[in-house]
């Protein structure tokens, strides 16, 4: 808090179908990225399955989450942070994204912008807090110097280094040409009219903004009650939707 309070936060995860809230969850992270799978873990255990599709925006798009949509054969229509800039002309015309460079998978390497290979050096591995483990592989250039891109390639003052993961590479690229396809990119529009209608609802049209409640059993038995009263409201507005026409 701005007044230096500390205070218990709770972040609200809904799953929607046509405005109507299908799931929830209650959370203590202050990012999306570590509640998609909780989450849909629980939409398993409360329904008996998950959806055929998964749509949710950037701030779920890891590696760790694509790997387990995949694990579960669902299909993801989730985008990662750098989907948007990288239609951008700054982002293709820019050389020190590796992402513009070229791979080859038989040598391993890497080719930059000045022709440059960058040939492997070693592996490292790191695991999440939920126990997911992230390989990473790192590249070095043969030698930059004299290289007249240099300084639109890098900052560094050695040869040019990049660590890749080479699954969240295809795990992106899987879930990029998911979301370029018709029916991909119209339900990740639709997707804007989904959560966010539901949350500008409670929050803005019936000013709730604030939990009653602390706990975590409490705040979900909270929102609960506050997504069967969303749910019914917006059944009877269609009731009477219908009875008008």
């Amino acid at each position: 808090m701005r007044n230096g309070q500390l205070k218990p936060g709770y972040n609200v995860q809904i799953g929607t179908e046509d405005q109507f809230i299908l799931s929830y969850s209650i959370h203590q992270r202050p990012t999306d990225t570590r509640c998609l799978k909780p989450h849909l873990d629980k939409v398993k255990a409360s329904l008996g399955q998950l959806p055929g599709t998964i749509i949710a925006d950037a701030g779920y798009g890891s590696e760790e989450n694509y790997a387990y949509l995949e694990s579960e054969e669902q299909r993801a229509l989730v985008k990662y942070n750098t989907y948007h800039k990288e239609n951008t002309r700054a982002w293709k015309q820019d050389i020190s994204k590796f992402e513009n460079w070229l791979y080859d998978e038989s040598e391993d390497t890497w080719t930059c912008a000045a022709g440059q290979k960058l040939l492997f050096r070693y592996e490292s591995k790191s695991t999440t807090e939920s126990g997911y483990e992230i390989v990473t592989r790192n590249y070095r250039s043969i030698s930059c110097e004299g290289c007249p891109l240099k300084e639109r390639c890098t900052k560094a003052q050695g040869d040019r280094e990049i660590k890749v993961s080479m699954e969240y590479l295809r795990l992106k690229q899987q879930a990029r040409k998911q979301l370029k396809s018709e029916e991909g990119h119209a339900l990740s529009v639709r997707r804007m009219h989904e959560p966010e209608s539901v949350f500008g609802q409670i929050k803005n049209n019936r000013g709730f903004r604030r939990f009653l409640l602390r706990g975590l059993p409490k705040v979900s038995l909270e929102v609960g009650w506050l997504s069967l009263a969303h749910n019914l409201l917006k059944k009877g507005a269609r009731t009477k939707i219908v009875l008008q026409g």
